[in-house]
């Protein structure tokens, strides 16, 4: 029971006036209907009476939701000249398949006191017991086609595969062609959905989790020339057909391999809602975009190794996610691999012993189900999961891109000896053409490397080491890419935690040992510490061990441009768009250069580290550089948008 004070007595009074006798507020949208899912709506109100900081803007859909389900909220003083009591603010919104409404409310103090609802940062949730007002509803034109359009790779030559979704699950074709003007190749595509029974728990079976994912199309198109331009469209005369996309097809003899990597992206909303999102996947997306721009007709592919939408079973999240990557997706293919935001909960088939620790609830009820019918990856794996819900898929497997054979692994699954996916890496990386692909890049979420500290993940680390990379130094595979930590961390040539040598100083014994590079850095900013120094756990002094050769808090991708003799690694950082570190790695497996490409410098809360990657400075600058420059540097880490490092779970 809330104690009655005297002041929240005169606060509900001034409310109960102010509800009874002033003039009503009023508010208005405009446009009422949108042309194209991410187009803007603007959201006008006045007559608010001694308006507050805490007076909010609840965002829903469908316009049916309870006061407490919104997707979202943003406080009206975020309006200029708000303390007026009127003002306006303009939003993108994603198409969910219904209609939105916006209501306006009024929170106080007191229900911030004795908050009983929280988002996963533990914040209160804003109150819904005083609504003001709500507006009319607004909705998207009909006939404008299907949404959320993204390629990916079958793993046959010739062939494209295209998904997208629509609202009433209708057959919809594929039209293509060489030119915009003759798309007279057509193919149609299946439909699959899945419902809120699938899922396995809440929030993503409840009412404040749950919206309806609308039907998903798979379509794939033959008979593609080698290294063409296509044209495609998706959709159908009597529903209406999409933009007008186009991809380059790869070259069966392609001797350029050209691809961006990253993981732990997540999306962008223009509002706070129940989780946290990743406002710095749209820097992420630029600079992407404008690679594949500059490439011209040369044909890439992206990688999203785990953490895809952070949805963690707020589904339109995945809806603004499909949205907000489209621009890229719709041009070259969007490969991806399952990490533990996907996925993990208690109930999932695979959890032995020792993995206690490490898997937990962070999939939010979705099972990996959104993940595993949204996406189509080349290969058959899946795993039952016990339920109603449909096998998970899209865990494991590999195809060759140009001169590089790209390999992905599930770490949330059983990857033991004995498994199914073990057995599939062992034969597919002891089956590798190097004479057709010289270079093989393997991909998982969970890092076996990583200098973070996360005493928890120990066990599948160990577990890492002990089984999986065997296969990777026997097979002498060149690059070994992980998420899961929010950092880029490049190591040395390694093999159980031993840097290997690499022929410098014409030492010919040299052993060809993966890189290991953790890429979790694109757009999620909760940050794990360093590992700290063992016999002062307590203090912010985080020493980098010699096996890490670079790290950087910042937010970035990772670039792989190869040719038939070496495969060139570069990270590149949002704050710039610019190359930070870069690493050669020649065709028989030697490791050319192992600095950072410019000098780098980590921000954390209380130490900041410089690496230079110049071997011809003199003693004399480097001393006064580190002097001089040591405050400047501290300033402009955090002025070119460093991450913050805190500890949190990952």
């Amino acid at each position: 029971m809330i104690p009655v004070t005297l002041s929240n007595f005169f606060l509900h009074l001034i409310l109960f006036i102010h509800s009874s006798s002033s003039s009503p507020v009023s508010i208005s949208v405009t446009p009422k209907t949108l042309a194209k899912s991410g187009h803007p709506v603007t959201i006008q109100w006045s007559g608010i009476d001694s308006p507050s900081k805490l007076d909010w803007l609840g965002i829903y859909s469908p316009p049916t939701s309870s006061n407490d389900n919104f997707i979202g909220y943003i406080f009206l003083s975020t309006s200029p000249g708000w303390e007026s009591g009127s003002g306006s603010i303009s939003i993108p919104l994603v198409n969910l398949r219904s209609e939105y409404q916006f209501r306006i409310f009024r929170w106080i103090q007191s229900e911030i006191t004795n908050a009983t609802r929280f988002d996963n940062d533990h914040n209160p949730l804003p109150g819904t017991e005083h609504k003001l007002v709500e507006s009319g509803e607004v909705g998207f034109e009909p006939g404008r086609g299907p949404e959320q359009v993204h390629l990916a790779l079958t793993g046959r030559v010739g062939e494209m595969r295209v998904m997208f979704v629509t609202h009433d699950g209708k057959d919809n074709s594929v039209r293509y062609g060489l030119t915009r003007g003759k798309m007279e190749q057509t193919v149609g595509a299946r439909v699959l959905r899945y419902e809120r029974e699938d899922m396995c728990h809440a929030p993503a079976t409840d009412s404040v989790g749950w919206r309806d994912p609308g039907y998903i199309h798979d379509g794939v198109m033959t008979d593609l020339r080698k290294g063409k331009r296509y044209y495609y469209q998706v959709g159908r005369d009597s529903g209406g057909w999409s933009d007008i996309f186009s991809f380059v097809t790869p070259n069966a003899h392609l001797k350029e391999t050209i691809a961006f990597l990253f993981g732990d992206m997540g999306t962008s909303t223009p509002y706070t809602t129940f989780d946290r999102t990743q406002e710095e996947s749209s820097s992420t997306l630029k600079w992407i975009s404008r690679d594949i721009e500059a490439i011209g007709d040369k044909p890439a592919f992206v990688s999203h190794i785990g953490d895809i939408s952070y949805a963690r079973g707020y589904s339109w999240l995945w809806d603004n996610f499909f949205n907000q990557i489209e621009p890229v997706a719709s041009k070259v293919p969007y490969h991806v691999c399952i990490g533990n935001h996907e996925y993990d909960w208690p109930s999932q088939p695979w959890k032995p012993d020792w993995a206690s620790s490490v898997y937990g609830k962070d999939g939010g009820g979705e099972c990996g189900v959104p993940y595993s019918l949204r996406f189509n990856m080349p290969g058959n794996s899946s795993e039952l999961t016990g339920t109603r819900a449909p096998a998970t898929k899209n865990l494991y497997y590999s195809f060759d891109f140009g001169v590089v054979h790209f390999v992905y692994m599930s770490t949330e699954t059983n990857f033991l000896p004995g498994s199914d996916q073990y057995n599939f890496l062992k034969h597919d990386l002891e089956s590798v053409d190097r004479k057709k692909t010289p270079f093989v890049v393997v991909q998982g979420h969970r890092p076996m490397y990583s200098t973070c500290h996360r005493p928890k993940e120990v066990p599948l680390k160990e577990k890492l080491v002990e089984h999986i990379e065997p296969l990777l130094v026997k097979n002498k595979v060149s690059l070994v890419l992980w998420g899961h930590v929010h950092r880029y961390e490049r190591f040395c040539p390694l093999n159980n935690f031993t840097c290997g040598n690499m022929g410098k100083n014409g030492d010919q014994n040299w052993e060809a040992y993966p890189v290991h590079v953790v890429i979790g850095m694109s757009g999620q900013d909760w940050q794990p510490e360093w590992e700290p120094r063992a016999d002062h756990p307590n203090d912010p002094v985080f020493p980098q061990p010699e096996l890490s050769y670079f790290r950087a808090g910042q937010f970035g991708y990772t670039k792989i441009v190869a040719t038939e003799k070496k495969l060139t690694f570069s990270f590149v950082g949002n704050h710039d768009g610019e190359v930070h570190d870069e690493v050669e790695i020649m065709a028989p497996g030697q490791v050319l250069n192992h600095a950072g490409a410019t000098s780098e410098e980590e921000a954390t809360e209380s130490w900041y580290y410089m690496k230079n990657i110049s071997l011809m400075v003199c003693v004399a600058f480097v001393a006064y550089f580190l002097g001089f420059t040591s405050h400047f540097r501290k300033e402009a880490a955090l002025d070119k948008n460093w991450a913050r490092l805190k500890e949190e779970d990952v």
